[in-house]
């Protein structure tokens, strides 16, 4: 009988969505230098922003004057792949890599996958409803955060089973806002950290409910690691 790797293996569904992060950011970085594009390739990132970015407007839009139009919702999907530079996107593929790998020892790869978006979407949904500058909505880290959240819950979850303090689960979210505060001290506040934030919520909140048996199914496989 062969014998359990101790190592988990990234699922999957993580590494397609971080090839993809990489190639969008791959073809920004071969246009900007050059090597594709022409001399218009050094705008391409920004005319990503411009295509596929969310914003508040694009939730008027659609909420306010009912217009359901591809361009208008590919948005709330879209705009995790789209990054402000290489550093920006390069901290958003490590935290998804990081707490997707966690996640993926209770959550499938479809579960995964669902949570990603959902929380994207959710991100986007609540900057909309919440920012009132029609500010772009750009990157991964609302889904990134949806997986703190995920990660959040099965370590809280966790910690209750072995009658420990459960609020030490919440140590890493806290450090984020922390964090956040001291860079809006020094650089200036962004509303980016409403999305952030709900993508959090999001994902601790979906985590029981995408877990397979749900809480009490997913109590008992923690129980028994």
């Amino acid at each position: 009988m062969q014998e359990e790797s101790p190592l988990n293996p990234i699922p999957p569904v993580i590494l397609a969505l971080v090839i993809v992060m990489l190639g969008v950011e791959a073809i920004f970085g071969l246009a900007s230098s050059g090597l594709i594009g022409g001399r218009t390739g050094i705008g391409w990132r920004n005319w990503a922003v411009e295509d596929y970015a969310f914003a508040p407007r694009v939730l008027d839009l659609v909420i306010g004057q009912g217009i359901y139009s591809f361009d208008l919702l590919k948005r709330f999907v879209t705009y995790p792949f789209i990054h402000a530079s290489v550093t920006n996107s390069a901290f958003a593929i490590v935290i998804t890599l990081a707490m997707g790998k966690f996640a993926g020892e209770v959550l499938s790869n479809l579960a995964l996958g669902i949570l990603f978006f959902a929380t994207s979407i959710a991100g986007a949904l609540v900057f909309g409803l919440v920012v009132a500058e029609n500010v772009a909505l750009i990157g991964a880290y609302p889904a990134a955060y949806g997986l703190i959240g995920a990660y959040t819950y099965i370590l809280w979850t966790q910690l209750g089973a072995r009658g420990e303090q459960q609020l030490m689960a919440f140590r890493l979210i806290g450090v984020l806002v922390a964090l956040h505060i001291v860079f809006s001290v020094f650089f200036g506040p962004t509303p980016v950290w409403i999305a952030e934030l709900s993508g959090f919520a999001t994902g601790f909140v979906l985590t029981p409910i995408l877990a397979p048996g749900g809480w009490a199914a997913l109590l008992r496989r923690l129980r028994t690691r």
